[in-house]
């Protein structure tokens, strides 16, 4: 998708909705006779308003093949598609009434004030197509990883979805699925140091290998400099160390890294759920 102008609807639909939001709301308070300047402003952020939702729907319209295709995402596809042609329709009419209204001084009131009202039912079909697209990216990640065609955002989705899918099978107690996974992670990401971390984790919390774990957090690399790695790394040395029946080297650990890093609250809490020496 990197050279197709699909590519560009996230950003066109977003001013779309912000201008014709307030277009809608400039529309209504003009009507009130109370503010000279929302008459023009109502105008203005419409007819605006209507060119981006057209531009939304045409760049909609073409970026909607390689998401389509993805299993289980056509019908969501749809059901987004056809709002947004609705809200389109709907906000073209209201552009009309906008400029049927700055040529006809004698019928402006009126299309005014039929403009505030299509302008609502245009808002409410707006909504619906943005409710409609947040379901499509974020729940079926419609265009998510796609959307550039470059290689490595494919990547990132495929680490992301690898790390949920993951996270609840352990949460499950699915634990053979959930090293299964990550087991693929480090596999297909072996130099990436959050991965590594997770395999070591895994090798604890769903392998039951405490040995195992602090073999592989052994070969870990950490960069001194990178708080949260570091600490990361602490806590699941003392994990496993604790997991091998090896409080006192935990206790040590953990009063190491709060040495360094006394505000971190893991380690705390670590410390404080020891065993008494």
């Amino acid at each position: 998708m990197t050279d197709s102008i699909g590519s560009f609807h996230p950003q066109v639909v977003h001013f779309a909705i912000v201008l014709l939001v307030m277009g809608v709301v400039f529309r209504w308070l003009s009507l009130t006779g109370r503010l000279a300047f929302a008459g023009p402003a109502a105008s203005v952020l419409l007819l605006f308003g209507t060119a981006s939702v057209v531009a939304a729907a045409y760049t909609g319209i073409e970026a909607h093949g390689p998401v389509e295709r993805v299993p289980g995402s056509r019908d969501a596809v749809v059901e987004h598609e056809d709002w947004g042609i609705r809200a389109r329709n709907v906000f073209i009419g209201v552009a009309g009434l906008e400029i049927l209204a700055l040529v006809l001084a004698s019928r402006r009131k009126a299309a005014h004030l039929l403009s505030g009202v299509v302008g609502l039912v245009g808002l409410f079909m707006l909504y619906e197509a943005a409710e409609h697209g947040g379901e499509l990216v974020y729940s079926y990640a419609g265009g998510v990883g796609i959307r550039s065609g470059e290689p490595e955002d494919v990547t990132r989705l495929l680490l992301a979805g690898l790390y949920h899918q993951a996270q609840l099978d352990r949460k499950e107690g699915r634990s053979a699925e959930a090293a299964r996974l990550v087991d693929e992670m480090t596999r297909r990401f072996p130099d990436d140091l959050d991965v590594q971390m997770l395999s070591a984790e895994s090798l604890l919390l769903d392998q039951k290998d405490a040995e195992g774990a602090l073999l592989a957090l052994d070969r870990i690399s950490v960069p001194q400099d990178i708080r949260r790695l570091v600490s990361r790394h602490g806590v699941l040395r003392a994990d496993a160390l604790l997991a091998a029946g090896q409080a006192a080297e935990a206790r040590t650990v953990l009063e190491e890294l709060l040495a360094r890093y006394p505000d971190n609250r893991t380690a705390k809490e670590r410390l404080s759920a020891l065993p008494a020496p």
